[in-house]
C-alpha cells in the first residue's frame, strides 16, 4: 500500500480504459514507475502493470470501478496522478490512503475572489468523518473543509490547485472521488 499527502504532481491523459485496466500517457512522470509501483490516478492507489513510452497501465477490481469515477472515466480525459510518498520526501497535504469511499458530487461553484468555492454532496455515511477545518481527499487533492451542513460540504480552492488539477474541467452534477480523513476514522473506531 502507498501512502499519498494529496499534493497532486500532475495530471495524465486516459489512452485506453476497459472494464479492469486503464492506460494514463504521464510524460515524464513515468521516469519514476516502474512494474509494481503505487500510484494515485484521481486519489484511486493503483499499482502500475506496464510502464512505457511516456505511458503506464494499471489494473483495478470491479469493486473500485463501482465505488469510483473509473466507472465513468472516457478516453482523453484528465486525471490527477500523484506518486506514492517517499520515506525521505517532505509531508504536504494529508494522508491519503488512495482508499476512495465513495463517490460525491458537485453541486456549485462559486467565486472568492481569486479563489473558487466548491460545493459536493458527499454520501451520508461519510459525514461522521467529516468537521469543519478537517481534511477531505477530493479527486486526490488534499483539501480542507469550509463548511459542512447535512451530508453537503464547501472545499476551498486557490488558483494553483485550479489550473494544476482536474478540477476546472468539472460541471455541476459530476461525480469526484471522495477520501475522508484517515485520523477521523481511525478515532471513529476507537470510540
Amino acid at each position: 500500500m502507498g501512502l499519498f499527502t494529496g499534493i497532486i504532481q500532475t495530471t495524465g491523459k486516459v489512452t485506453n480504459i476497459t472494464d479492469d485496466q486503464i492506460t494514463i500517457e504521464a510524460g515524464d512522470l513515468t521516469n519514476e514507475l516502474k512494474t509494481g509501483s503505487s500510484i494515485a490516478i484521481d486519489g484511486i492507489c493503483l499499482t502500475t502493470t506496464e510502464v512505457r513510452n511516456g505511458q503506464f497501465t494499471a489494473d483495478f477490481m470491479p469493486e473500485t470501478a463501482q465505488k469510483t469515477t473509473l466507472s465513468n472515466q472516457k478516453i482523453d480525459d484528465l486525471v490527477n496522478l500523484e506518486l506514492a510518498m517517499r520515506a525521505d520526501g517532505r509531508f504536504e497535504g494529508h494522508m491519503v490512503s488512495g482508499h476512495v469511499e465513495g463517490m460525491g458530487t458537485l453541486t456549485k461553484v462559486d467565486n472568492d475572489r481569486n479563489s473558487k468555492l466548491l460545493t459536493i454532496q458527499i454520501p451520508d455515511e461519510l459525514t461522521k468523518y467529516v468537521i469543519k477545518k478537517g481534511s477531505i481527499a477530493i479527486n486526490g487533492i488534499s483539501l480542507t473543509v469550509i463548511d459542512i451542513q447535512n451530508s453537503q460540504i464547501t472545499v476551498g480552492i486557490i488558483p494553483h490547485t485550479w489550473k494544476m488539477t482536474n478540477l476546472h474541467l468539472l460541471n455541476i452534477g459530476d461525480k469526484v472521488n471522495v477520501e475522508t480523513d484517515m485520523m477521523a476514522k481511525y478515532i471513529a473506531k476507537m470510540i
